[in-house]
């Protein structure tokens, strides 16, 4: 079933290629678990690790600073935008 809201532009309807399941490879399963997760679900738990390891920077939100499992996520980098983390965790996806 197709969700629909009403605004100006009339009834959107959600799309579901974020609700089908992918597979996180071995450095991403380190962090979000070996199971294939919808990406929302994926996005999630990622976001809970960074907070709960205190990564955001604190006056740049949208900066995040690595620990080794996260540089080993996105390929060597000690520190991302929010933006580029997206990009990154896209390569760590397998098909």
């Amino acid at each position: 079933m197709a969700v629909k809201s009403v605004g100006i532009r009339g009834a959107r309807r959600a799309n579901w290629s974020f609700l089908k399941p992918v597979q996180p490879d071995e450095k991403l399963s380190e962090i979000t678990g070996p199971r294939p997760l919808p990406r929302s679900e994926l996005t999630k738990r990622l976001w809970a690790y960074i907070q709960r390891h205190g990564l955001q920077d604190s006056e740049r939100k949208a900066v995040i600073h690595a620990d080794d499992k996260l540089k080993a996520v996105f390929n060597g980098k000690g520190r991302v935008t929010m933006f580029e983390m997206a990009k990154l965790i896209s390569s760590h996806l397998v098909p």
